[in-house]
């Protein structure tokens, strides 16, 4: 009778200590990958995406308008009317 007992009261406490591992590694879990942190992190990202196109506009017509200058230059010098 004692031997059951060891052992009832040794798988309670084994099952009791997985499970209580178990819980507490699925929270931290939980917490590592819970919604506010990847919003937080998506509107990082898209911070700094929608930073990077404005970017790449800015310079591209600074480009054109350098480009359109030149063109409009090169018109003037063989005498065309614009």
């Amino acid at each position: 009778m004692l031997k059951r007992l060891f052992w009832l009261v040794v798988g309670f406490v084994l099952g009791l200590g997985s499970s209580l591992a178990i819980v507490s590694k699925l929270r931290r879990l939980a917490a590592r990958y819970a919604p506010p942190k990847i919003a937080r992190r998506l509107g990082e990202r898209a911070t700094s995406a929608t930073r990077d196109v404005r970017a790449a506009v800015r310079d591209g017509r600074s480009e054109m308008r350098t480009r359109e200058a030149d063109m409009m230059a090169r018109i003037d010098e063989r005498g065309r009317v614009r």
